[in-house]
């Protein structure tokens, strides 16, 4: 699937005022897939260390059934594009919210272990779809002008998805008396955090069926007069429909299908471009963003923090998570990409050297020491705000403008599927690496920030300001 990113080249293309705030609710609708992102991605936290006491498994097994749903995100991401260039991108969100909605009643109701993780991994094909397929869809139905702010719905919506999940999870803890395993309504706290996403995912499905399909997709498909009923909903009837539709289809027509034969490079098989999308893809996940948001409870309550206290600063990392993307979507187009991603490694390395220093210390009647409870804090606070500042945003905005038009696609989908796995690798293995030593751990995590540094001196290239034609 693929959606039409060059501005159109007539006169104005604005939406009029009164049809902006008809844009904005489809984008904010469409959006709700990217909320399902973050929620479903994080509210596992509020439920690990309840899963491992309840059946009884050690780390290592722990950590597979976290991990798990990331395989089911690397399936939904690689096909949710051929699914939706099949039967629309509404079909597919509606598929989506269906999935978001089993996975939510198996996962607070699981038989055993195995069906849990079962569960996991259908709500991460949902995850992967709503990753792909809400970004496309808003690109393909946004008026030029709004295109850059209302794509950018979709990363604010993941962030505020995960900082509900971790309002959810204490708010549920607290109504538990601060046991994950506590009873509410015959059922264990935990089993309440991941079930109810039902509410959301019923809602995401509901507003699927108060948008427009993409007139892009009805195009595709032969219908041009409901293309143009879209496209004057969106972009206001002043606009030449006519011209619009034959404006789609020759950007259509003109398209390169890139295939993985295009990516081959002499050495090391790839493309060096393809190399560096797969690094910044990488260097992103090993620092070890991803256990701030899958682990972050169980690691506060392993150094001593109570529950209620671990999940109240789970939400408030969340908040932080948002504050920084917001000052990178202010900062993207106007510093530039590569000096903020710089400035988040530094910050990140710094933030992460503190932490490994904090936990280094000997617990004292089960807890940090003072001194390095409040550094842990601070620095895991500090950590993922400037990850959030920087290579939380500005990767994604790097993959979709540095590759040339013949391989965008293709190379894309490389870059994301090595995220994944990197993502997966970092998920599955912190419990065991805590276990072994989780000073040493951020210090493996502080390496991976300083090492990003170098790499993007030496092989990412600004790409603010260049058009994508401008990409060789």
């Amino acid at each position: 699937m693929t959606s039409t990113a060059k501005p159109p080249a007539s006169g104005a293309r604005e939406a009029h005022p009164d049809h902006l705030g008809h844009v904005i609710f489809i984008t904010a609708a469409a959006a709700m897939g990217g909320f399902l992102f973050g929620y479903d991605s994080s509210v596992i936290n509020g439920a690990v260390e309840a899963i491992r006491d309840r059946y009884d498994i050690g780390s290592g097994t722990l950590a597979q059934v976290i991990a798990i749903a990331l395989i089911g995100c690397a399936i939904g991401a690689a096909t949710a594009g051929r699914i939706a260039d099949r039967i629309g991108r509404i079909r597919c969100m509606q598929i989506a919210a269906v999935l978001f909605t089993v996975s939510a009643v198996g996962s607070a109701l699981p038989f055993a272990l195995w069906d849990l993780a079962l569960w996991r991994v259908v709500g991460g094909f949902a995850i992967g779809m709503a990753s792909v397929i809400g970004p496309a869809y808003i690109a393909e139905v946004a008026p030029a002008a709004y295109r850059g702010r209302l794509g950018s719905f979709q990363q604010a919506a993941i962030v505020v998805g995960i900082a509900v999940s971790q309002l959810v999870n204490w708010a549920i803890l607290n109504m538990a008396d601060g046991d994950q395993r506590g009873e509410i309504g015959g059922l264990e706290a935990w089993q309440w955090m991941l079930g109810v996403m039902v509410i959301p995912a019923m809602l995401y499905g509901l507003l699927s069926f108060a948008i427009p399909e993409s007139p892009r997709f009805l195009i595709s498909v032969g219908r041009k007069d409901r293309a143009k009923e879209v496209l004057a909903e969106v972009e206001g009837k002043g606009v030449d429909l006519d011209a619009r539709v034959r404006e789609i289809e020759t950007a259509m027509h003109r398209e390169h299908k890139s295939t993985f034969r295009d990516l081959l490079g002499s050495r090391f098989g790839f493309l060096p471009i393809v190399w560096v999308g797969i690094g910044l893809s990488v260097f992103q996940q090993l620092v070890g963003i991803n256990v701030a948001f899958y682990y972050s409870s169980t690691l506060w309550q392993s150094v001593g923090i109570n529950p209620s206290s671990s999940f109240f600063y789970s939400f408030t990392t969340s908040i932080i998570n948002i504050i920084g993307t917001v000052i990178a979507m202010v900062l993207v187009d106007r510093v530039g990409r590569r000096p903020l991603a710089l400035v988040g490694s530094a910050g990140m390395a710094i933030s992460l050297a503190f932490e490994a220093w904090a936990f280094s210390a000997d617990l004292v009647d089960g807890k940090l020491p003072e001194t390095q409870g409040v550094v842990a804090l601070v620095a895991a606070h500090l950590f993922v705000l400037f990850f959030a500042l920087s290579w939380g945003v500005v990767v994604w905005v790097f993959l979709g403008e540095m590759f040339p038009n013949r391989i965008r696609a293709a190379a894309l989908g490389v870059a994301a599927s090595a995220q994944w796995i990197a993502n997966w690798a970092i998920t599955a293995s912190f419990p065991s690496l805590a276990d072994w030593n989780l000073s040493g751990t951020y210090v493996i995590y502080t390496v991976f920030a300083v090492l990003s540094i170098p790499f993007v001196l030496k092989y990412v290239k600004e790409t603010k300001g260049k058009a994508l034609e401008e990409m060789g």
